[in-house]
């Protein structure tokens, strides 16, 4: 099975969620940035990853790093070049 990330990163902490092929939701939940603690919430995942998506508009490059140092594949999301979701009445990290 190939399983997808991603993680919207924000100052003091991150939403990290883990999908199927089929967008099933295996994991989201909002974690402390704390690279030890991001890891290990995805290493249950990390041998069918595809790929970890990072979205963040500063301060990623500790995440990339570390990501990269623990053998994921993380690319950085444009996040001006995202299209907003259209008839979504409210966003936040869990609907986005």
């Amino acid at each position: 099975m190939i399983l997808y990330c991603a993680i919207d990163l924000h100052s003091t902490n991150n939403v990290p969620v883990v999908i199927d092929e089929n967008d099933k939701i295996l994991f989201q939940k909002r974690l402390p940035n704390d690279l030890t603690v991001v890891h290990s919430a995805l290493a249950p995942y990390q041998s069918e990853l595809h790929g970890v998506a990072v979205e963040s508009t500063f301060n990623w490059y500790w995440l990339v790093d570390g990501l990269i140092d623990h053998g994921y594949k993380p690319v950085l999301v444009n996040t001006s070049a995202v299209k907003q979701y259209e008839g979504i009445k409210h966003t936040n990290d869990h609907s986005d």
